[in-house]
């Protein structure tokens, strides 16, 4: 089965994260994010042609990854760097994102405990939300 990955003619210039300020930032991450783009916080994903689903769209699993790895980010640098590990995650997928969008991860801490960070994030391509998450870290204390 083929997919037709090129874009509609009406389809906006693709965005170019140096042009907009926007440093390259190297995801350790074994799911092929490859690199994202960060300008400390948010974070910012570029949607790839190896990233698309059989409908030529940004397929859930990478979004999901996306989420998990921006709010963790945001969670450890308002944690005090502590080590901790994602115990839940819920993500909402609201609009498909398009091969060559470029998605930003909009975290917020909502709680804090001892113990346990609360945090909630949107996708946004643009202005248009793509998804939404909450999700739940566990502070595993100074290593």
């Amino acid at each position: 089965m083929s997919v037709d990955l090129k874009q509609p003619a009406d389809t906006p210039a693709p965005f170019d994260p140096a042009s907009a300020g926007w440093q390259r930032h190297a995801v350790d991450c074994r799911s092929n994010l490859g690199a994202a783009f960060g300008r400390q916080l948010p974070l910012r994903l570029p949607g790839r042609p190896k990233h698309h689903s059989r409908r030529g769209h940004v397929q859930g699993g990478m979004l999901t990854t996306f989420a998990d790895r921006a709010m963790g980010r945001t969670c450890w640098y308002a944690n005090e760097r502590q080590p901790q590990t994602t115990v839940q995650l819920d993500i909402h997928f609201v609009d498909a994102v398009r091969v060559g969008d470029f998605v930003e991860a909009r975290c917020t801490v909502v709680r804090r405990t001892r113990t346990l960070v609360f945090m909630s994030a949107e996708l946004v391509v643009g202005e248009r939300v793509v998804a939404t998450a909450n999700g739940i870290w566990k502070t595993l204390g100074k290593g």
